[in-house]
């Protein structure tokens, strides 16, 4: 059986400019960089996690989210949204809503970047 989650894929056009986003905009550390034999392998990830996310240079499949209200291949958590999301606006991050909205789980927002990938971000609800 599985012991862990070790990579989630991002597909982008250009990965310079998606690396900026992730990293300055989204505020994920960059892991590793370095020329593949089928391409250059960037990750990145949320401080303290495992987890890694590979931008790859695709660009028939990048920018291809689902439609509003469905998660983005990219599911960020935060433990407190609002104060993230004001950080983010900031640094340039564009949101498909106004404001974080309540739902039943907690509460959400979706960011899109530079290829139009959704990336979605969460807060569960405290109990």
């Amino acid at each position: 059986m599985p012991t862990d989650l070790m990579y989630v894929t991002v597909y982008v056009t250009d990965q310079d400019r998606a690396l900026e986003f992730y990293a300055e905009g989204l505020g994920l550390e960059k892991r590793l960089d370095f020329p593949g034999p089928d391409g250059r392998f960037l990750t990145l990830g949320v401080p303290g996690s495992p987890v890694e996310v590979i931008l790859w240079s695709h660009a028939t499949s990048a920018g291809q989210p689902g439609a509003a209200g469905v998660p983005g291949p990219l599911v960020l958590s935060s433990d407190d949204l609002r104060r993230d999301v004001e950080a983010m606006r900031r640094r340039g991050v564009v949101f498909e809503e106004t404001e974080p909205e309540d739902y039943a789980f907690g509460v959400r927002i979706e960011a899109v970047d530079p290829d139009g990938n959704r990336v979605s971000l969460r807060q569960r609800r405290k109990p």
